[in-house]
């Protein structure tokens, strides 16, 4: 078992859970040193005060707040734990919820609760078995490295899991951000895009895997081996400035989908690719010159035969 992050209790009304809190995830990611690249030493990163420019070591360093230039307040670690919070121990459940309610972009962090001694292991029992009848979750509050979080606890094979959530005003507006509100999207490319979903559609995620990661160890152990680097893939992407018919990829999104799960695709639709106005007029230009050169050359083969018809009947007579 993990080690324990956090020990305390769940708060569920006149209830209490003893629980340990262990991370529900691990860090695999591949994690450099910096290093003086003539010697290859490690570089570390020293703590310094600004005012004496003298080395501080860790006993020596506290927290502060600035209330005002060149004015700040310092607050120790004890009064931060003797804060008159309620949450201080406990994750206090405040409300359920229905699941479908919670925007996922609040979710942070993700946790496993673990039952702490065989006292805890009745009431949170009744607990899990509560909210996996219910199909809802429970909004608790907890404290968290020195502040007090929003939670949410709901069950995972068996398990209760914690998130911490963001606040409702940590939360940024969209109008915030460049998203586009005035285009239209035809009715067909919506029927199309969905047929692409659903044709992209698993149920499970466990074959994704970190393709970043495992390039990266490639490359480590070829440098490690003295060995030559792998060489670089092909970038599939389309280059810079290159207008795309939306329609016409969504047909191949369509068709190549099926075609990796094995399909035949006799249901996709399949349309072609409406000439630009530009090539509209080009082509009406070339038929309507066509059509001009073949009406005169008509016209001259009239007047030659008519011409070779009198010449006979004067040579007649």
């Amino acid at each position: 078992m993990p080690k324990p992050l956090w020990a305390g209790a769940i708060s569920f009304g006149l209830v209490t859970i003893p629980v340990k809190i262990v991370s529900a995830t691990e860090d695999r990611d591949v994690h450099f040193h910096r290093v003086h690249l003539t010697d290859m030493g490690r570089v570390r990163t020293r703590k310094v005060c600004e005012l004496d420019d003298q080395v501080v070591s860790q006993d020596e360093i506290g927290k502060g707040y600035e209330i005002a230039k060149d004015e700040t307040v310092p607050v120790t670690d004890e009064e931060l734990e003797q804060m008159p919070l309620p949450t201080a121990k406990a994750i206090e459940i405040a409300a359920f919820v229905d699941a479908d309610t919670i925007d996922p972009v609040r979710i942070s962090d993700s946790y496993y609760l673990a039952a702490d001694g065989q006292v805890a292991a009745k009431p949170y029992t009744l607990l899990r078995e509560a909210l996996e009848r219910s199909s809802k979750v429970a909004v608790a509050k907890f404290a968290w490295h020195g502040r007090e979080r929003l939670g949410l606890l709901r069950i995972r094979e068996g398990a209760i899991v914690l998130h911490s959530m963001k606040w409702p005003d940590e939360v940024r507006n969209t109008t915030d951000v460049a998203v586009p509100r005035e285009v239209e999207v035809g009715e067909e490319e919506v029927e199309q895009a969905l047929q692409l979903a659903e044709q992209m559609t698993i149920e499970d995620l466990s074959g994704f895997h970190d393709e970043y990661r495992e390039a990266l160890e490639e490359i480590i152990a070829a440098k490690a081996e003295g060995k030559p680097l792998p060489s670089p893939a092909e970038d599939g992407k389309p280059e810079k400035g290159e207008v795309v018919d939306l329609m016409a990829a969504l047909n191949a999104s369509v068709k190549a989908a099926e075609e990796s799960r094995g399909e035949r695709g006799e249901d996709a639709t399949v349309h072609e690719m409406r000439p630009s106005k530009k090539t509209s007029r080009k082509s009406t230009a070339k038929k309507t010159a066509t059509s001009k050169g073949t009406a005169a050359k008509k016209t001259a083969s009239k007047k030659t035969a008519g011409k070779k018809a009198a010449s006979k009947r004067r040579s007649a007579s």
